[in-house]
């Protein structure tokens, strides 16, 4: 089974291109990260009282107000714009508070994706997608035999939907969170550098309007489709030892990728 991540920064319209492919023709199953997520950090999950109990003193406004169903208040949800503030932004508190919240969520949220990955390779898709906004941060890209990358060329077109489709959030906010899941440009270099003549790294570009982007997308699908055709993921669920072997072969080569990538960057970061 062909595990397609898709990543991106936000507004850039990761999710419309998820909500296509999992529409015919491709009807591929999603994998959301963001949904898993929010279902980890449910009142009564783990993670939510490791959330509660880090958070919680510092941050009196980290919870909802009850339901009128709720008397002791013990399943009051996260107030996420509340902690949304907290976390996100660039200054060192911020990227402290955000790194605890994300080893707290993190491992929650992969034993989740993991689960969902074995339960349809056992159902016998060809490929599913993976959906992580923070997939390379994250280093989930490792288990991907590719990537796909949605992106916006004009930063500005970036920060205009992002208001358009959260108008409580000020202009400060939204350029924190734009700051905080990285440069969609860092995105698109890094997964061209996993290669686009094999589908390792796949670009679309989302600057026009949705007609334009489902002609991306298609384009995407279709030399996906060339690189790792149906009958393959066939053969790996009808023959298991197979299957281990392509999966530790994928995420051998994906590793030597990751080591060439850093050691570029380290290049380039002494030659300033």
């Amino acid at each position: 089974m062909l595990i397609i991540g898709l990543t991106g920064s936000i507004a850039t319209g990761k999710s419309t291109v998820s909500g296509l492919l999992s529409a015919p023709p491709y009807s591929l199953p999603i994998i959301d990260a963001d949904l898993i997520a929010r279902q980890v950090v449910e009142p009564g999950k783990p993670a939510y009282r490791a959330i509660v109990n880090y958070f919680g003193p510092t941050t009196p406004d980290l919870l909802l107000p009850p339901s009128p169903d709720d008397k002791d208040g013990s399943r009051r949800p996260l107030n996420r714009p509340a902690l949304g503030r907290r976390v996100f932004g660039d200054s060192e508190e911020r990227k402290r508070d955000r790194m605890i919240l994300n080893k707290i969520v993190h491992p929650a949220v992969r034993w989740e994706i993991y689960k969902s990955l074995l339960y349809y390779y056992m159902r016998g898709h060809w490929a599913v997608v993976l959906d992580v906004p923070l997939l390379f941060e994250s280093g989930m890209d490792v288990i991907c035999g590719t990537v796909v990358v949605v992106g916006v060329r004009d930063p500005a077109v970036q920060m205009q939907r992002l208001r358009a489709r959260d108008p409580h959030l000020s202009a400060e906010d939204a350029e924190n969170r734009v700051r905080s899941q990285g440069d969609v440009k860092g995105k698109v270099e890094k997964a061209e550098f996993r290669g686009t003549s094999n589908a390792r790294g796949v670009i679309i570009w989302n600057d026009g309007d949705k007609s334009d982007l489902e002609r991306e997308v298609q384009k995407a699908m279709d030399t996906i489709s060339a690189s790792s055709p149906k009958w393959w993921a066939w053969a790996l669920l009808l023959a298991p030892p197979l299957g281990v072997t392509a999966a530790v072969w994928n995420m051998a080569v994906n590793f030597v990728i990751q080591r060439s990538w850093d050691q570029k960057v380290q290049r380039e970061k002494a030659r300033l």
